[in-house]
C-alpha cells in the first residue's frame, strides 16, 4: 500500500508524491523526466518498499498533481532547489534516483550544494539515462513528442497510438486505462498531458554552454556512491555519453539494460529495479554513510 504526501517548494508551490514502504526505513526519492508523472516509478517503488526501503515518488514542479509555477520557472536550479527541499524534509538524506529532468536536477542539486558549502542532500545518485552529455536529435525528439497535440487527444486510442510511434519497441497495453494518470481530462472533452504547456518553452535554446559547465562541475565534484544506468537503445544517452561521465567520476558504476530506450524503467523494469536493487545493497546498505 502507498501514501500521498506532499512537500513545499522554495518559492512556495505544493509538491505531491506517493510513498511505499516503513517511514523508519532508509529514503529513496525517486524523480521522473520530464512530461512524466510520479506514476512511471510505481513498479519500482513497491519493490523497493519490500526490500525495506521507504520509497517516495515525486511529481515534479509542472507536472502530475503538483503545483503549476504561475512565473513559468522551469529552469535547472529550481528545479534542483525542489530536489533539496524535499531531501532536506526528510529523515535523512534519501538515494536520489532520477531520470532524464529527474536525474539532472539531482546532479545539480548535488553540485550546488558542494559548491555552496552545504551538507549533500544525497546518500548516493543513480542515474537513469542521463548524464553530462545527451545526444540532441535524441532531445529534440522528446520536446517534438511533448509538444504535440497542443488542443489535446480525442480520447486514450489516440494517446496510445501517439505513444506506441515515440516508442515503437514498447508493446501497446490492451487496456488503456492506466494512461489516465499521465492526463488530464478537460471540459472540452479531450485529454492533454498532466504537464503545465509551459514546461516545454525554450528548454533546448541556443546556449547550453553555462548548462554543460555546470553538469560538468557536478559530476567531477561526486563522492558518494553513483550508478548510471543506459538503455542500450537510448537515442538521448550514447556509448561514448556514457564513457564520458564514467571518466569524470571514476568511482561511478555503470549498467547497460539490453531491450531499452530513454524509458529505462518503462521498457524493462524487472532488469532495472533488480540493478538498482543490488547497487543498493553493495553501496548503501552495506557500507558507513559518506554524505556530509
Amino acid at each position: 500500500m502507498s501514501e500521498e504526501i506532499a512537500f513545499k517548494s522554495p518559492d512556495g508551490l505544493t509538491l505531491r508524491a506517493e510513498a511505499w514502504g516503513n517511514v523508519n526505513d532508509e529514503p529513496v526519492l525517486l524523480l521522473h523526466g520530464g512530461g512524466q508523472t510520479r506514476h512511471a516509478w510505481a513498479a519500482t517503488a513497491a519493490t523497493l518498499a519490500d526490500e525495506g526501503w521507504r520509497a517516495i515518488s515525486l511529481d515534479l514542479r509542472g507536472h502530475g498533481e503538483s503545483d503549476w509555477c504561475p512565473r513559468g520557472d522551469y529552469g535547472h536550479p529550481a528545479f534542483a532547489a525542489d530536489v533539496t527541499a524535499v531531501a532536506e524534509a526528510l529523515p535523512s538524506p534519501p538515494v536520489l534516483v532520477g531520470a532524464s529532468l529527474g536525474g539532472m536536477s539531482s546532479l545539480f542539486a548535488l553540485g550546488y550544494a558542494q559548491a555552496e558549502g552545504r551538507p549533500t542532500p544525497g546518500s548516493a545518485l543513480v542515474l537513469v539515462d542521463i548524464a553530462t552529455r545527451m545526444e540532441m536529435g535524441g532531445a529534440q525528439r522528446i520536446m517534438n513528442f511533448m509538444k504535440q497535440k497542443p488542443d489535446g487527444f480525442k480520447d486514450l486510442e489516440e494517446v496510445a497510438d501517439a505513444i506506441a510511434t515515440y516508442n515503437p519497441h514498447r508493446k501497446k497495453p490492451s487496456n488503456l486505462e492506466g494512461l489516465k494518470k499521465n492526463l488530464r481530462l478537460h471540459e472540452d472533452g479531450r485529454y492533454r498531458w498532466h504537464w503545465d504547456p509551459a514546461f516545454v518553452e525554450g528548454r533546448l535554446g541556443p546556449d547550453r554552454s553555462h548548462i554543460l559547465r555546470d553538469l560538468d562541475n557536478a559530476a567531477r565534484g561526486l563522492s558518494i556512491p553513483t550508478l548510471l544506468v543506459r538503455g542500450r537503445m537510448s537515442d538521448l544517452l550514447s556509448q561514448e555519453g556514457a564513457d564520458e561521465f564514467l571518466a569524470q567520476v571514476p568511482h561511478a558504476q555503470f549498467v547497460d539494460v539490453s531491450g531499452a530506450g530513454h524509458m529505462v524503467a518503462g521498457d524493462q523494469n524487472d532488469l532495472f529495479t533488480r540493478s538498482v536493487l543490488d547497487f543498493l545493497t553493495r553501496e548503501v546498505r552495506d557500507k558507513p554513510s559518506k554524505t556530509g
